[in-house]
């Protein structure tokens, strides 16, 4: 065996252990439990919540009872958006002063609400334009998933990069340095 051979065995026996590393580093072990995920919204929630909607209001549901059903699975403030239309609707108020905006209104409820006032004053059915508005969601969701994933690649190019390049240097062209200036060298050129 050559002697290169016997010290890296040597090395290996003899080396600390990822325990030992760790107290000297002063690193906390990393145990599985301890990974985080972070509690993001799903964002085709408001597209399903807009379906269902929808497909109440098409079986022939009113809107305040079709508003009432769909609330619960709804996200949060699209759900608000429903439910203070719906106790509106079933107290007599009347379209507009129910699908008035409230200040928070987001997740698709400021859309939902312009298009039943849209739909009470004019007469028009109201569940085609929700449908409409539940494919629009789903739309913005899938770009919003592509944008991130190209934002991702792109964030990962860089470090990758950096760890590539020195390999190829090391591994690429040293060597073919190393072997010209050798025959530069032997040759007596300089």
């Amino acid at each position: 065996m050559s002697s290169a051979a016997i010290l890296l065995a040597a090395a290996i026996l003899l080396a600390p252990g990822p325990v030992a590393v760790r107290r000297l580093v002063g690193v906390e072990p990393v145990r599985a439990v301890q990974v985080r995920h972070r509690r993001t919204a799903d964002p085709l929630a408001t597209a399903s919540a807009l379906d269902v909607f929808a497909v109440c209001l098409a079986a022939g549901m009113s809107v305040a009872a079709a508003a009432t059903a769909t609330a619960p699975s709804a996200p949060k403030l699209l759900g608000a958006v429903l439910r203070r239309a719906a106790d509106l609707l079933a107290l007599g108020a009347d379209p507009d002063t129910a699908w008035s905006r409230p200040a928070e209104a987001a997740d698709g409820g400021e859309a939902l609400a312009r298009l039943a006032r849209r739909s009470a004053s004019s007469g028009s059915a109201l569940a085609q334009g929700v449908a409409e508005l539940a494919e629009q969601s789903r739309q913005d969701a899938g770009h919003a998933a592509s944008a991130a994933a190209e934002r991702a690649s792109v964030l990962i190019a860089g470090p990758l990069g950096l760890c590539f390049l020195p390999a190829f240097i090391c591994l690429g062209i040293v060597p073919v340095v190393a072997g010209l200036a050798g025959d530069v060298f032997s040759s007596g050129i300089l």
